[in-house]
Order: structure tokens, then sequence, then C-alpha cells
């Protein structure tokens, strides 16, 4: 038996929590870890995130099987759980950190999200002018251990129940066929 060739990719699309919880379900995904990439900070907290200072994104580092799940699908799967028409923000969620992108692993990745991006904007699929930014990962740190599987450890929590909760639902109901068995 072979081992697979795993790939990496790393998303921003708002709330880590949200995004984290989506890639958890996903068949094809090995792991996902909640982080923050393409700030000017070495290590930075939540806290320090969170003002804005530090330029930082929260982002999601997927790891997936490319034999039962492509980048393109992946890719597919993210825009339709977040809005990369509202540049620094998803919802009530507001500023820097929140911005929609994808933090690419090579000019392969970076050239299928920017196919992507054009298809779905030419589509009318999406409201609104796409504002992703497709731009290579840098200076990427893992976030606290209280972010991972957090929607796992909380679902009862406000922000879980009525945020999270939902964009799951929206991802279970749009790509059955790709659900976690």
């Amino acid at each position: 038996m072979t081992v697979p060739v795993l790939q990496t990719a790393t998303l921003g699309g708002g709330c880590f929590w949200c995004t984290e919880t989506v890639f958890l379900d996903v068949d094809g995904v090995t792991a996902v870890e909640s982080g923050y990439c393409n700030g000017h900070v070495n290590n930075p907290s939540y806290e320090q995130v969170c003002s804005g200072a530090t330029g930082h994104v929260e982002v999601v580092r997927v790891q997936f099987d490319p034999e039962r799940l492509g980048f393109r699908e992946l890719l597919e799967i993210f825009f339709v759980v977040h809005d990369p028409t509202t540049p620094n923000r998803q919802g009530n969620d507001v500023g820097t950190q929140y911005r929609s992108g994808i933090y690419t692993h090579g000019e392969r990745q970076a050239e299928t999200a920017r196919e992507v991006i054009a298809e779905l904007q030419a589509s009318g699929a999406v409201r609104g002018r796409i504002v992703t930014e497709v731009v290579p990962e840098t200076n990427y740190w893992r976030a606290e251990d209280y972010h991972q599987n957090y929607f796992a450890q909380h679902p009862g929590q406000g922000y879980c129940a009525f945020i999270v909760a939902p964009k799951l639902d929206k991802f279970r109901k749009t790509f059955a066929a790709r659900q976690r068995r």
C-alpha cells in the first residue's frame, strides 16, 4: 500500500472557527489547523491579531489527499461557505484579520485559485465583485490550543450555534457527497 502524498492549502474565510469546522467534515481532508498568516509579527497572540496591528489574517491550514479531493474542489467548498465579496468582513466579524484569502503553496495553487475566481465571477454565481486575495503564504503561526477544534468543544456557545453551525449545515446540504462518513 502506498502512502498518499498530501498537499496543504491555507485559506482565510473570516473567523477560523467557521472554516475549520467545515473542512474537518470534508472527505479527503486529513487535518485542519487554525492559525494566522501574512502578518509582520512573529508568533502573534489572538489579541494582537484582533487588534489589526499585526497584519495577520485568521486562516485554516488544510492538509488534504489530492487523490481524493482536488485543490479546485476544495476552493469550490471554500467559496460556498464564506462571502468572498466583503473586504475585511464576514457578517458581524469586521477587521483585516477576517479578509478573504487564498494563501498559496506554489504557483500551481495560485493559477488554480485565479482560474476559480475568474470562473465564479464570470458565471454570476457570486453576487458582487470577489475581493479574495491570492498571495503566497508567509509568516504562518499556529493559533492557540483553545482555538483548535473550537466548534466541537463548544457547540452550544452563542457564536457557534448561530454563526458556525449554519455554515456547516450549508456545506452539508451543498456538498453532501463530499461529507466525511
